[in-house]
């Protein structure tokens, strides 16, 4: 494929935009090359600026669950931004979005919009350090819940994927209070909680993990979870900003069955524009400014245009009860198609799959933690990027990113995705 004027835009963009992006996965660091530059998009398939047609595989990295440019969604957004772009002054859309986000979660009595999934997890911190008036909390190395100080401490996405796990910039005083545990590992959580057990606020997780690749939470993972922190009185965080109404309308609290004390949102949520949120019940709530003490505010938040794309796409979802099981089953289809064409191959690999996210690993050793997905083959990673995007296929650009299906894919895109996939595997 030619990618010349998409080469031409990163030499512009790189001038004035630090590294040519405005988020270091774009780059294309870790799988090299150059990044296309995107001009439209419609249902499954992305246009680049050389004239590229791309199968996408990353839905915007997970809010595009519909398919791009869904034309109920855009129609609700047109007809929104004919009345205005921002007041700074209460809508009723926010309440008629808050009340059917909350429908659909069931187990939260009250939600609180902000600009992104980083604002969500952030103000979910101070929320559960002004609740119970302590000041640590646990993270689990390579999740990634944005990009606030206290959760660039061994954290995932981009920062693995630039080979630093932490950032320069995060200061010795809020590494202090970041305690870090394994994925999947109850007995250094069960750990920190013997050598601080009156100190700790949190725990926060997410309940699929969406940076490390897809890594599922082991049987009795998040259960324990959710034990230990009844036992000690801390919160449970459960960061559903990828996972929350894309695994279920529930999202990942309903489709594993475990409640948290509070949970991020963002993404899907949004229907495309940024959009963050987060929940609790109302005795947590109740603790958040101008009810409470525990300050936080946001100028743009409940933007009435991105209230506006969120409320359609939710209702969308809310009210077709078989779209998860549609995603579902072409995600299946999609790795056990790459598992008989790697098998044949006897090209060693690791395929994790919950729902409609998706990852893919040139290791033989299952995928449980941060460890465990440094281990695969990069090389080959890089091999199998570069020869899907030459066959018109969009996946994630990094080794450390889940792909993300969307409604808008076929099953005739599925199968073009495996033919695609079985010519680039041949040369390996």
């Amino acid at each position: 494929m030619r990618y010349q004027r998409s080469s031409i835009l990163f030499k512009e963009a790189q001038k004035v935009i630090p590294g040519g992006v405005n988020s270091p996965v774009r780059a294309f660091k870790s799988v090299g090359g150059t990044p296309i530059f995107i001009e439209k998009a419609k249902g499954a398939l992305l246009y680049d600026k050389d004239g590229n047609t791309f199968i996408d595989y990353i839905s915007s990295w997970g809010p595009m669950i519909l398919g791009h440019a869904y034309e109920p969604v855009i129609k609700a957004i047109k007809t929104r931004v004919e009345k205005g772009t921002s007041f700074g002054i209460p809508t009723a859309l926010e309440t008629e979005i808050a009340a059917l986000a909350l429908d659909m979660i069931k187990n939260k009595d009250k939600i609180r919009f902000v600009n992104s999934g980083t604002e969500a997890c952030m103000s979910a911190i101070r929320l559960a350090r002004g609740y119970t008036n302590r000041e640590k909390i646990i993270k689990f190395k390579g999740c990634y819940h944005g990009h606030s100080d206290a959760f660039l401490i061994e954290a995932g996405s981009g920062a693995v994927t630039f080979g630093s796990p932490s950032s320069p910039g995060v200061t010795q005083g809020t590494a202090k209070d970041t305690l870090l545990a394994d994925f999947n590992n109850l007995d250094q959580v069960i750990r920190l909680f013997g050598e601080y057990p009156e100190e700790i606020a949190a725990v926060i997780v997410e309940p699929v993990a969406g940076n490390m690749g897809c890594i599922t939470p082991n049987h009795g993972f998040l259960e324990g979870l959710r034990s230990i922190c009844d036992k000690f009185a801390s919160l449970l965080i459960f960061d559903e900003v990828m996972t929350g109404f894309r695994l279920a309308k529930g999202g990942a609290q309903e489709l594993l069955g475990v409640s948290a004390d509070i949970v991020t949102y963002g993404k899907v949520l949004g229907g495309g524009l940024p959009v963050g949120a987060f929940a609790a019940k109302k005795q947590i709530m109740r603790q958040l400014a101008p009810e409470g003490p525990v300050y936080q505010a946001g100028t743009l938040s409940g933007n009435p245009i991105a209230m506006a794309a969120g409320l359609s796409t939710l209702q969308i979802l809310n009210a077709d009860q078989e779209i998860y099981t549609r995603l579902e089953k072409k995600t299946e289809n999609l790795e056990l198609g790459f598992k008989e064409i790697l098998n044949n191959k006897g090209v060693p690999y690791q395929i994790n799959r919950i729902g409609s996210m998706f990852s893919l690993h040139f290791t033989e050793q299952p995928i449980v933690d941060f460890q465990s997905a440094t281990l695969g083959d990069n090389e080959l990673f890089k091999n199998y990027f570069h020869g899907m995007l030459d066959q018109g296929i969009y996946l994630p650009p990094s080794a450390f990113e889940s792909y993300f299906l969307n409604d808008a894919i076929t099953f005739s895109d599925i199968n073009y995705t495996i033919e695609a996939f079985r010519k680039v595997v041949s040369k390996f």
